[in-house]
């Protein structure tokens, strides 16, 4: 079995196309994990991760990308809550938003507490979703690592976390503000009217292909004048195409049609 026929295979056993990844960084990553595990090639290899549900997790989560921190790049967060939220709580209210590849939480809870300051816990509803039902369980925890917090407002850490032992807990209230949900952003439909949409540092690793289908979708999810917020090592060139133009750096806004 070589590369492309395991592929073929892991998209028959778990719905997940390793063909929309970028085919050298994601067959080194594979082959890296197979060899640590004792395993010679891919067909021994897949043989196991059928017979061995923890050797499928921990593939699982090797092969999604899961390095992400509270208010990671904090200035393109400063955007959002100055610039960008005030005249989205304006035209609408109340807010619809996704935090679509949302890793372990840390950026549907960064959004959360942003919120925090415009609007009651009540009234912030936030969609987060993730291909890796391991990082979806370990965000509804809300437990951290001090690393996690190194961007995070001083203010923010006193108000919304308690130190619990090596780690930090986010408090109820928080965690009660955002939906986890299971979802493949190649092959699940999307939800629409959407006021914003967050996906960062995630589609860096698709190939080209990929990211224009990807874009396309996430243009249509968008309400008119939504806000679709990506990460500091992407760019979206000719955003007119999908309908979008910029909202400042790494910001792009639905084109009303």
């Amino acid at each position: 079995m070589d590369y492309i026929q395991f592929q073929k295979e892991f998209k028959k056993l778990t719905g997940i196309d390793l063909a929309f990844y970028k085919e050298a960084q994601m067959k080194r990553r594979i082959t890296s994990l197979y060899l640590k595990r004792g395993y010679k090639d891919f067909k021994e290899y897949y043989s196991a991760i059928k017979r061995e549900k923890s050797l499928l997790y921990e593939l699982l989560d090797r092969i999604t990308i899961n390095v992400t921190e509270f208010f990671r790049n904090k200035k393109r967060w400063d955007l959002l809550e100055t610039e960008l939220l005030p005249s989205m709580l304006n035209r609408s209210r109340p807010l619809k938003i996704w935090s679509a590849a949302c890793s372990t939480g840390e950026e549907p809870y960064t959004i959360a507490m942003i919120l925090s300051k415009y609007l009651p816990f009540r009234s912030i509803h936030i969609l987060a979703t993730d291909l890796d039902e391991n990082v979806i369980a370990r965000a509804k925890l809300g437990i951290y690592p001090e690393r996690s917090l190194s961007e995070l407002p001083e203010e923010m850490k006193r108000k919304y976390f308690a130190q619990d032992g090596a780690g930090y807990q986010i408090s109820k209230e928080i965690i009660e503000t955002v939906k986890f949900k299971k979802h493949n952003l190649l092959s699940d439909p999307f939800e629409n009217e959407f006021d914003l949409i967050v996906c960062r540092n995630v589609l860096i690793y698709f190939t080209e292909e990929a990211k224009n289908l990807l874009y396309h979708k996430f243009s249509k999810a968008l309400k008119n004048r939504g806000i679709f917020f990506i990460g500091s090592t992407e760019q979206i060139f000719c955003s007119h195409q999908y309908d979008l133009e910029s909202a400042g750096t790494f910001f792009y806004r639905k084109i009303q049609l």
